[in-house]
């Protein structure tokens, strides 16, 4: 079995995904949101490109609508791209559906239809992903959200992480994407915010005032249990 890297939805014409497990991330911050949504009581999560899709399922499902543009929240909509939209004492979630359209994760899980499984990924749930790899003996290809077709520091560090948790179950050598991943990863695993302060899209959510954000999507297997998978065109608990 093989782990590989696709560093962009952009690249996804290169690579094979039928029979294989595709794993999606977009650490900051939608594959974050949707593990910490379902993690706090959302019972399924409908990913759609566009905000007219999220608009009219919100009004067809009567459900919560989540939406972001460019690292803000997109208005007319209940909530944006946070993960902290679903912490706190009060807010209404426990079995209620939610629909989310974001600038780049969503998009990385409607281009990967074709894989055999399609699940979401974020350091608050490597090891729930890890374990699902080697539950279904075949090879992976961790799909890479990055920033609007370009390659994402965080995305690729995840991909490294997980590659670490799968070393000597799956062949990660022979992809140079996988090995690249690899070493990122060993270099940050010691620091992991402080070595993703480098990155352009964390300057860029910092200077959006959004650092609570970054500080939480940086925390490993706070839900360590919880793991998105695509099911039925929505995302539900595996």
């Amino acid at each position: 079995m093989k782990l590989d890297i696709c560093f962009s939805p952009e690249l996804l014409p290169l690579y094979e995904l039928e029979g294989k497990v595709a794993v999606i991330v977009d650490i900051l911050r939608a594959s974050s949101t949707i593990v910490t949504a379902l993690g706090e009581g959302i019972s399924e999560v409908y990913p759609v490109a566009t905000l007219q899709e999220c608009t009219d399922l919100g009004l067809q499902l009567n459900c919560i609508t989540a939406a972001e543009r460019d690292g803000l929240p997109a208005p007319g909509f209940d909530l944006g791209n946070s993960p902290f939209g679903f912490l706190g004492e009060g807010r209404p979630l426990a079995g209620r559906a939610l629909a989310i359209s974001t600038t780049n994760g969503t998009a990385a899980l409607r281009r990967s239809h074709a894989a055999a499984h399609i699940v979401v990924g974020a350091f608050l749930n490597l090891s729930a992903v890890a374990d699902f790899a080697r539950r279904q003996q075949q090879d992976v290809l961790v799909v890479c959200a990055g920033w609007k077709g370009m390659f994402c520091l965080e995305d690729t560090v995840f991909g490294g992480a997980l590659a670490a948790r799968l070393q000597g179950e799956f062949d990660v050598t022979s992809s140079d994407a996988t090995l690249a991943a690899l070493h990122l990863w060993e270099q940050a695993q010691a620091n992991l915010p402080a070595y993703l302060l480098q990155s352009a899209h964390v300057r860029r959510l910092n200077s959006l005032e959004a650092s609570q954000d970054f500080d939480f999507c940086m925390q490993i297997d706070t839900y360590a249990r919880v793991l998105p998978r695509w099911q039925h065109e929505r995302l539900e608990l595996a």
